[in-house]
């Protein structure tokens, strides 16, 4: 019974003081798997609550992360939600406090990266939040990363191979851009949209009270003609 316990112990307290885990392959050959290496979406996060990600990152890779809020209800509406970002270790690498923020270091070490936005500041609404976070490596080869003075640029193949590597990482910053463009679109025409009710509801409010003041008026001074003649009567 107690070698039993020991060997459950080990088991569950080994792994914990591991300086850093990395995935195996199934060989040698074959590159470590990272999943995907970024994300582009929209959440909504609950009044008070508190929603966290993690990123899978190689080291020497450049993380990013990027967000905006778009839309927020509650008393104030107040548009800030607290954003972080965490090291493997636990570790904050950085912090946001705003309807818009980014997040950008370099992955020292391998591990999976915590990302988390918190809403417990506002107990009475959600936020609508767009999410932009992922990591790259320099060529986008990690597990064949050379110094660059080994390589030597003495064939066209070669050349055709860097120049198509440069490309890509270009496309990828071009998309990093383009997403920056979907969280402005998306937050202004939340923003349109909500003036726009404004403008309607009151609008419909000022009618309201234009048309109820009418009434009012005409009310008393039917009453204050009645009690005239009232008066001239009775002399």
């Amino acid at each position: 019974g107690k070698m039993l316990l020991a060997v459950l112990l080990a088991l569950l307290l080994g792994p914990a003081g591991c300086p850093k885990t990395e995935p195996l392959s199934g060989s040698g050959q074959e590159p470590l798997f990272r999943g995907a290496d970024r994300y582009d979406f929209a959440i909504v996060i609950p009044a008070g609550a508190v929603e966290c990600f993690w990123q899978f990152a190689h080291q020497s890779g450049n993380f990013f992360f990027s967000y905006e809020v778009q839309r927020a209800t509650g008393i104030g509406n107040s548009r800030n939600i607290l954003a972080t970002a965490s090291d493997p270790n636990g570790f904050q690498l950085g912090i946001s406090q705003e309807a818009r923020g980014q997040i950008n270091f370099l992955t020292k070490e391998t591990g999976f990266y915590q990302l988390c936005l918190d809403n417990q500041q506002n107990h009475f609404g959600f936020m609508h939040v767009y999410l932009n976070f992922g990591v790259y490596y320099e060529g986008f080869d990690v597990e064949n990363k050379q110094p660059e003075e080994r390589k030597e640029l003495n064939n066209t193949l070669e050349a055709i191979e860097v120049s198509i590597r440069k490309l890509q990482l270009h496309i990828f910053h071009m998309w990093r851009f383009y997403n920056f463009a979907r969280m402005r679109k998306g937050s202004d025409s939340y923003l349109l949209e909500s003036n726009y009710n404004y403008v309607n509801w009151w609008s419909m409010a000022q009618s309201c009270v234009i048309v109820l003041s009418g009434v009012l008026q005409l009310y008393f001074l039917k009453r204050l003609f009645n009690v005239q003649t009232s008066t001239r009567q009775k002399c």
